[in-house]
């Protein structure tokens, strides 16, 4: 009997311990690039402005409104191959860590992210004179910010197998 309860103690806590890091392997870090196992996605580590120097992202955060958004596509596409653009609202809500300190995102994946408002590519479904963004102060999305409004920028790009 001591045997039996030992044996379901012990599988219960390989089922709890595997799934502690269930979150960590969705994930693969490769320099500069997260790819994102679950959603078939390429993140690049940095947000714009900032640079990717072996060991975590360095420089400051360049704020854009969203009519700046194409030329930093433009550079990006050329400078790190094609098909980057903003994110989804669901595929930037996926990066946010509810658990973690502000910034509200893991910082050993995404260093030096601003714990401030990140634009994605979504307008608002309340006014579609407006868009949607991501505060990873708070981990919140909001539908509020005019397109001038000059916000953070991550950007994204489907996986190619």
């Amino acid at each position: 009997m001591l045997k039996l309860r030992f044996l379901i103690v012990f599988l219960i806590l390989i089922i709890k311990c595997s799934n502690l890091h269930a979150s960590d392997s969705r994930f693969l870090t490769k320099e500069h690039i997260v790819v994102d196992l679950e959603r078939q996605i390429e993140w690049l580590r940095c947000s714009v402005g900032q640079r990717w120097n072996g060991n975590e992202c360095s420089g400051n955060i360049v704020n854009l409104s969203l009519d700046m958004v194409p030329k930093a596509l433009e550079i990006a596409n050329k400078q790190l191959g094609d098909g980057w653009r903003l994110p989804s609202k669901a595929e930037l809500t996926s990066i946010v860590c509810k658990t973690c300190p502000s910034p509200k995102i893991d910082e050993a994946i995404f260093p030096n992210t601003d714990n401030a408002p990140y634009w994605t590519g979504d307008q608002s479904f309340f006014n579609s004179k407006f868009y949607v963004s991501v505060n990873f102060h708070t981990g919140f999305s909001f539908n509020r910010f005019s397109p001038i409004k000059e916000l953070a920028v991550r950007l994204v790009r489907d996986r190619s197998n």
